[in-house]
């Protein structure tokens, strides 16, 4: 049987993750206590015995460092690595680089929690979770999944929202349950998929 496996690991803690910044596609690096978590998801996925053939990322740094840490972990460096901003975190528009809590002060716990969690309400110049989609999801379905399904290991590192987006097509969520989904930094998902693309099988590798 062809072993159709999909890794999906949203990078290590961020500098602005650590500040409780709006980051988007701000490109900052990740901290110490990241590059831990980075190194984790790589011993994790060692302890699973998988071998990877291919490997995507966005084009932010935080998600590329997370990505050749966890190859390093897994003495896989020199596995192929595809960079495409297709794959890029949400972008937070006239969030970027706001404190969560000021963010709050100025307009409303309320209205903050909708522009972060809601499925299609974009924050002033940014995008909602729907327009993430629709550039996450047609590279997934023409570049990603075809590898997937013709037998290739392929490992994703990304972001909170691009990895939502997947995750929402992948684990049949609905516009209103995507909206409590909280994926937490360097914690790798296991899929295995079935010939006409769904799940199989998914292992969450949480601590």
């Amino acid at each position: 049987m062809t072993d159709r496996v999909l890794v999906l690991v949203r990078h290590g803690q961020s500098e602005w993750n650590l500040k409780n910044l709006f980051t988007g596609w701000r490109d900052v690096d990740l901290t110490e206590q990241g590059v831990g978590e980075a190194q984790e998801a790589g011993r994790k996925l060692k302890a699973q015995g998988l071998k990877f053939d291919i490997a995507y990322t966005s084009a932010l740094k935080r998600a590329q460092r997370t990505l050749q840490i966890m190859l390093d972990e897994l003495g896989q460096p020199a596995v192929p690595v595809i960079r495409n901003q297709a794959l890029n975190e949400r972008d937070y528009g006239d969030l970027s680089g706001l404190n969560k809590d000021d963010a709050r002060a100025k307009w409303g716990e309320e209205q903050v929690h909708i522009w972060r969690r809601s499925y299609d309400v974009a924050p002033p110049g940014g995008e909602s979770l729907r327009d993430t989609a629709a550039r996450v999801l047609p590279y997934y379905i023409q570049d990603i999944l075809p590898r997937v399904l013709r037998g290739e290991r392929v490992l994703v590192a990304a972001h909170g929202n691009s990895l939502r987006a997947l995750v929402m097509v992948l684990d049949r969520h609905t516009t209103e349950s995507i909206t409590k989904l909280n994926l937490e930094t360097g914690v790798p998902m296991i899929y295995r998929l079935n010939a006409d693309s769904t799940v199989a099988d998914k292992i969450d590798l949480a601590a």
